[in-house]
């Protein structure tokens, strides 16, 4: 049985090894099954020296472009003496479990929850730890080698923005026949996903930022929408197969609810990025996260989330496609990359983490600003603790309790605070508190005079 044909999508990149690499696992499971079936005990000992030979065969051909031999729980190395490499056959500890059969010796999987489910590389694949180790460190050398990193993208409000058709406004329901008219078209922004009763728009500049990201990342999709969902809204993002192939993880392949994580994804950490709009899901992975503005074509969406304003589609607007959010974080993720491929740091790649490179990047944004905050807290308040504080000190500027001389920034919703007089009569900013969280999902510093604040009363 292939992984590789039952795949839902497929592509040439270099992560794509690991199912071929399963596949030669599922292999040696089926062998090492039928050799259980009555065979006589010296065909069956021929049978081990068989599959060991293949096993180790397969990581030679698994490591062709890795510069160092991979340190494995597994035969990896060809010069291992036949005692160790004999060990290394041996079970438990069990690689992975196919159909709830040990992929190596065949031996039932116990209900002890050690083995990770990967679902959507197959149905009935899981993986040990030191097994998925052992393909992190594979891949990581692989990467490093070919100079990629891996980006982890969201869907929904992230790379497109999506509606039933029952929650359809009126004022939008002329974007259904546009939807309807444009099926044809392969540049079309506006997706009537017919079986699924739904309106997806894909928001601007998005097939410009998966062709010119896949040149840097190894890309990954990982929506907590359901599996169905997602491969639709893939096969019109990645209608070739070229950039996700069977990396599309969904709500169901998640081993903790309500959260994302990278226990689940093969790749290493110290590699990935992560576009998402929802902070809280990465709850144990927000170091590699880029937090995206969210997405609110339609109407439903900004009701969902409180919103009482019109939507971009019933403004008849859009995100621009040159300077929209993800335009925008475009340059952010080739500047990372950049920097992490710096040649200037010497060869040494495997000691260089993404998340530190990201971290150096947000310092910058708000360098050489210090803030004193006016009003935005309680008086029994810690405000060090708040998030606001906290956004602008990741940001790289300085935060103080009160005005000196050194403040350039007041940060206040009402003019008429003590502190915000200051700031006018002394020739400082006076900005509301939306200049920082745009600096914030913007990656860069935005104009003062965008951020006006609002009421002129006197308070004392």
């Amino acid at each position: 049985m292939s992984l590789t044909e039952e795949s839902s999508l497929q592509s040439s990149s270099s992560s794509d090894d690991f199912a071929s690499f399963l596949d030669t696992e599922l292999e040696l499971a089926s062998s090492n099954l039928s050799s259980e079936d009555g065979e006589p005990e010296n065909d069956n000992r021929n049978g081990i020296e068989e599959r060991r030979n293949k096993r180790q065969k397969l990581d030679s051909e698994y490591t062709v472009e890795i510069e160092d031999p991979i340190i494995c729980t597994t035969s990896c190395e060809n010069t291992a003496s036949p005692s160790n490499i004999q060990d290394q056959d041996i079970c438990p500890p069990h690689p992975g479990f196919f159909k709830g059969l040990c992929m190596r010796c065949g031996q039932l999987e116990e209900e002890d929850g050690s083995a990770v489910a990967f679902c959507y590389i197959h149905k009935d694949l899981r993986l040990g730890s030191r097994e998925i180790d052992r393909l992190r460190g594979a891949d990581l050398k692989n990467l490093l080698r070919e100079k990629r990193l891996v980006l982890i993208l969201d869907l929904d409000h992230t790379l497109l923005n999506s509606t039933r058709l029952l929650d359809v406004s009126d004022e939008e329901w002329h974007l259904v026949r546009q939807a309807e008219s444009s099926q044809d078209d392969p540049e079309r922004s506006l997706l009537k996903l017919d079986g699924m009763h739904m309106l997806t728009k894909l928001r601007p500049f998005v097939h410009t930022f998966l062709k010119e990201a896949s040149t840097m990342f190894e890309m990954y999709v990982y929506t907590m929408g359901e599996r169905s969902y997602a491969l639709e809204i893939v096969k019109h993002l990645d209608p070739r197969r070229v950039y996700f192939n069977s990396k599309v993880i969904s709500q169901s392949d998640s081993t903790q609810r309500h959260q994302k994580g990278l226990d689940v994804v093969l790749g290493a950490e110290s590699l990935v990025v992560i576009l998402d709009d929802t902070e809280f899901v990465w709850h144990n992975h927000r170091e590699n996260l880029i937090l995206m503005e969210r997405y609110h074509f339609f109407a439903s969406s900004c009701r969902q989330f409180g919103f009482g304003n019109k939507s971009l589609s019933e403004s008849k607007q859009d995100e621009s496609e040159s300077d929209g959010a993800l335009a925008n974080i475009l340059h952010v993720l080739k500047r990372a990359y950049g920097m992490f491929f710096d040649p200037v740091l010497g060869t040494d790649l495997s000691s260089r983490d993404v998340r530190q490179v990201l971290k150096e990047i947000r310092r910058e944004i708000l360098q050489g600003c210090v803030i004193v905050f006016s009003r935005l807290f309680s008086s029994t308040a810690h405000p060090e603790k708040e998030v606001i504080w906290k956004m602008a000190e990741q940001l790289g500027a300085a935060c103080l309790r009160e005005v000196d001389a050194s403040v350039t920034h007041i940060v206040s919703l009402d003019a008429g605070t003590l502190k915000s007089r200051w700031a006018l009569k002394n020739g400082k900013f006076l900005v509301n508190p939306r200049w920082i969280e745009a600096a914030n999902y913007l990656w860069r510093r935005q104009r003062e005079e965008d951020f006006p604040v609002s009421g002129l009363g006197e308070k004392p």
